[in-house]
Formats: C-alpha cells, structure tokens, sequence
C-alpha cells in the first residue's frame, strides 16, 4: 500500500526483455535506500514492483525488479526506455503520516495528456478519461497519476483537470510531461469497493445448518 506522496524521482538504467517480460534497472537517485530488503514494494510510476536486487550506497542508490507482460500491456511500462525518469515511493509504514490517499500501486488504465496551460502559479494539465474508468473518477476526487496522489478539480466529457503546483512540478516527473505524453492511472480504491458492494450479486440462497432435530437436543423445542 502507498500513499501517493512521491519520494524521490529515479531513472532508468536498463531494460532486458525476456520471455516472462522484463527485468528493469533502476538508479534511484535520492530515494533513501538505507531501510529496503529483498522482496520490498516500490511504487514505479504508480506501479508496485518487487525489489529483487539492490544497491543502498547514498546517491548511487538502485534496485532491480520484474515486470510481467501483462503489466508491460496495460501501463506505460510498454513505452518506457533507457533514461526516462519515473516516479518512486516506498511501501507505506504502520507509522508513515498520510498526506495523499490510499494507493495499492496497481494501474488501472493509460491516459493521455491533452493540454498544458499556465494559470498565476500553478499548471492546469487536462488528461483523457478512458470510458472505462470515467464513472470512478469524480470532481474534487482523488486520482493517481504516475504513482502521484492528485485531486480532480473539473470533470468534462471523456476528459478531466488537475491543477498542479510549482512543487509537485519539481519533485515529481511532472516537469517531463509534454502535450501527448502517456500516464498511468490508478483510480479511488474505496470508489472500487463501494461498486463492488452495490453491485454485487447474490448467486446462491443463503444455507442453514440449524435444523428442528438440532433445536430439540439444545432444549430450544420441546
């Protein structure tokens, strides 16, 4: 589980296609290092990826992790290459102070970015809303975008807006967007459940296994 709170911004230093998908290499520039093990959960662009090798050594921090097909197909991850910048956070602590929303680091769909305009100090970003995802995704919500915990501040047909300040432009990987460019999106995860639960269906009579014998024998019938 993540918060949406981006850490560090780290880059990639290989990528190895292999018959499962892929192994990646990632320098993870600032991100402190110092606590990770084996089999920890980094968020990559929003995507929760398994450690599976690491390097700890202050500024020349890294680690490596395996990236299924199924996750090169339905993300960024596909598109990605040597050198792209990406976003990082660590698994979340029982202790970590909760400043975006919670996130389970698992895409939902790709979107793309529409425009880019200056507005005083800030940036408004409109990004394409896959048909899909469009009824999870509502004004003053919450949204992941590239692992980054944002709120939906207007909702129009098949698109929506963000407004992104100066400092979410410089700490996150905000700064290479360009008109075009493509994100990952994970929506609201309590928008999910709440789906589940209205729309579930009940496919089978509830079954008891109190009968009148039993109730006989506890003294409840005589």
């Amino acid at each position: 589980m993540f918060t949406g709170i981006i850490e560090a911004v780290g880059t990639i230093k290989a990528i190895n296609i292999n018959a499962q998908g892929a192994r990646i290499d990632i320098a993870t520039n600032s991100l402190d290092m110092s606590d990770v093990k084996l089999g920890d959960s980094i968020a990559t662009n929003g995507i929760c990826l398994t450690v599976v090798a690491f390097q700890s050594a202050a500024g020349q921090g890294s680690f490596s992790a395996d990236v299924s097909n199924e996750t090169l197909k339905r993300t960024g991850f596909g598109h990605y290459q040597v050198g792209k910048a990406v976003n990082l956070e660590k698994a979340m602590l029982a202790s970590t102070r909760f400043g975006g929303h919670m996130v389970s680091g698992h895409v939902d769909g790709v979107s793309e970015i529409l425009s880019i305009t200056n507005n005083g100090n800030s940036w408004e970003y409109w990004l394409s809303m896959p048909s899909e995802l469009s009824h999870y995704i509502a004004e003053k919500g919450s949204v992941t975008v590239d692992g980054t915990s944002l709120t939906v501040n207007s909702l129009a047909a098949g698109k929506f807006r963000l407004t992104i300040v100066p400092h979410t432009v410089k700490e996150t990987v905000f700064s290479e967007y360009k008109i075009g460019s493509k994100v990952n999106l994970e929506v609201d995860l309590i928008a999910r459940y709440l789906e589940r639960l209205l729309t579930k269906e009940v496919t089978t009579e509830p079954v008891s296994n109190i009968s009148e014998s039993m109730l006989q024998k506890a003294g409840f019938i005589k």
